[in-house]
């Protein structure tokens, strides 16, 4: 058994906290809201998160970040990508430097386009080495994982021994962990797969068709490779379970968050009010913005995310968009 401490218990958190404690861990999940906690504590339940999965005695809530630090063995940043670095600066006084700290959020941060284990190691520098830190990316919607649907992700790290330990740590029967040293690839594949996703629930929201969603999906696994490719990962990890599994779940799924901000802009709906009536983070919103700016700083040419771009940050119109992309010159399929 070990002590874990999950922070953030939103809905992938919740459902990581019950993961964990199937696999014989105790753990502590530190929450925003003193409801959230007290549900926890005293009903077994999350009311505001898949507040229909109960959850195991063996899971503890508290809102003081003090409280959730009872020498845990690992530590899982289970926050939205745009706080990772406020949320790692608040906790970093109550680590030893023993811990080793996993990230499952999926996103690139603004202006510095660091992945969010380079977020935590640049912020926890001086208390957690680099190679203590590590991420799972997957195709693993929370409300499926919860109900030990079953499930399989990568788990990646900074060294070949703390992927081993992330392994043998999230590892149950209905949640299967491969190892992947790729750790660039994999959080490239798990970020860039929330922009296509928008970008999938706008062509379903405008009912443009499967063949418009199919031939976005797979361009869109072309843009995440070649990115990914520029910075050093792997080909390979963009055809496993952190690239194409991700990408199809997130594309396709009623569960998606990006694909539902997608889907009511194909509607016709402003992102203003999608987002105002979402008690979620979509990921791919302020990812998209990130990765097109990266993208034209690297010169790599990626036109569905400069298409979800322009629909989310400059009001162009979706279906203007997808003229232009279908009327771009002809080219080869397979160009790196």
């Amino acid at each position: 058994m070990k002590n874990i401490t999950i922070i953030g218990a939103g809905s992938f958190g919740t459902a990581l906290s019950v993961v964990l404690a199937r696999a014989g861990n105790k753990v502590k999940l530190w929450a925003r809201e003193q409801e959230v906690a007290y549900g926890i504590n005293n009903q077994h339940q999350n009311p505001a998160y898949i507040s229909d999965v109960t959850l195991p005695d063996s899971v503890e809530s508290s809102t003081d970040l003090q409280e959730c630090f009872d020498d845990p063995g690992m530590v899982v940043f289970a926050t939205p990508s745009h706080v990772m670095r406020e949320v790692a600066n608040n906790i970093k006084p109550y680590l030893n430097g023993d811990e080793i700290v996993v990230s499952v959020a999926k996103g690139i941060e603004n202006d510095t386009f660091m992945t969010m284990s380079q977020v935590l190691g640049e912020v926890l520098e001086g208390k957690i080495i680099q190679d203590h830190i590590g991420v799972i990316s997957g195709p693993s919607h929370a409300e499926e994982v919860s109900k030990f649907k079953p499930t399989t992700v990568v788990a990646s790290a900074n060294s070949k021994s703390t992927t081993q330990i992330i392994q043998e740590t999230f590892l149950t029967p209905m949640f299967r962990v491969y190892l992947n040293y790729d750790i660039v690839g994999v959080e490239i594949g798990g970020s860039v797969k929330n922009i296509m996703a928008i970008a999938a629930g706008i062509t379903d929201g405008g009912e443009l068709g499967d063949n418009a969603k199919a031939a976005l999906i797979t361009r869109g696994l072309h843009e995440m490779k070649r990115l990914g490719m520029q910075l050093g990962a792997s080909q390979d990890t963009f055809a496993g379970l952190a690239g194409m599994g991700d990408l199809v779940v997130t594309c396709t799924s009623e569960h998606s968050r990006n694909r539902y901000v997608g889907y009511h802009i194909g509607k016709g709906e402003s992102l203003k009010e999608i987002v105002s009536k979402m008690n979620m983070v979509a990921e791919g919103v302020k990812t998209t913005r990130s990765v097109y700016d990266w993208s034209n700083q690297l010169g790599i040419e990626m036109p569905i995310t400069a298409a979800v771009y322009r629909v989310l940050f400059e009001g162009e119109d979706p279906k203007d968009l997808l003229y232009d992309l279908m009327t771009r010159n002809p080219k080869e399929e397979i160009v790196i």
